[in-house]
């Protein structure tokens, strides 16, 4: 019984949160470089993507919590971890509000691409349970930033996105992926990219407050205008 009770204190020390699985820098290191090929040769590997996310984040994360507790609204989050998942959405009442709030404009981006916020894998190798929230929350959040970019989910659209999130998080996975997202676009989106995108992301990320000190549940009837004023992005292109 002794033997039990010592393997049940080890594994409640290394399960930090459900589902949670202790890496050494190691064998982080092989997970982050297999992530990012796979992520790489697979953009759509959302799995991917999400490992690369979590193995490389340990500077980004804790600077984003930061960020998050030192600020009225994203101390909020911190303290009461809203999820936005499809149980804990109002998907009728969503879509009953008004043209170009931003609960509507968030359904309608949802139907449009046919995405669910219940594909947004929950973490596993971050090695603390507040900077799992952080990773999470940024991964539910993620299509917000498509409707407040006004940015669609293929190509084109996710790197513009990943451009903008990139100088807004700091995470190594989005500078990856602003990166090397385009290799695949031709070569007229490249151009519009170059051009007209790329730059207005960036203007947008730098002069944006921390689009995760924005407690989106209860902002749904606010006019995706007003909130893209409120936080500093620029008008879409």
């Amino acid at each position: 019984r002794g033997g039990e009770e010592e393997e049940e204190e080890e594994e409640g020390w290394h399960q930090l949160y459900p589902g949670h699985i202790r890496t050494s820098p190691l064998q982080k290191t092989l997970l982050a470089a297999g992530s990012a090929v796979m992520a790489l040769y697979d953009p759509y590997r959302h799995d991917m993507v999400a490992v690369l996310g979590e193995t490389t984040g340990c500077l980004a994360l804790p600077n984003l919590r930061d960020k998050m507790k030192n600020h009225p609204e994203g101390y909020r989050i911190l303290r009461e971890r809203p999820r936005i998942r499809l149980s804990t959405l109002d998907m009728a009442r969503l879509q009953e509000l008004p043209d170009g709030s931003l609960g509507r404009e968030y359904v309608r981006f949802l139907e449009l691409n046919k995405v669910s916020p219940d594909t947004r894998m929950p973490p596993k190798f971050v090695d603390d349970e507040e900077l799992a929230y952080v990773i999470q929350r940024y991964r539910e959040v993620h299509d917000l930033m498509h409707t407040l970019l006004g940015m669609p989910t293929n190509m084109l659209g996710e790197v513009v996105v990943k451009w903008f999130e990139a100088v807004q998080t700091g995470l190594p996975m989005c500078v990856l992926g602003a990166a090397f997202g385009p290799v695949r676009l031709s070569t007229r989106k490249l151009q519009v990219l170059a051009t007209e995108l790329v730059p207005w992301a960036v203007r947008s990320g730098l002069n944006a407050s921390c689009v995760l000190n924005v407690y989106y549940e209860q902002r749904w009837e606010q006019p995706v205008e007003s909130l893209r004023e409120e936080l500093g992005i620029f008008p879409p292109p």
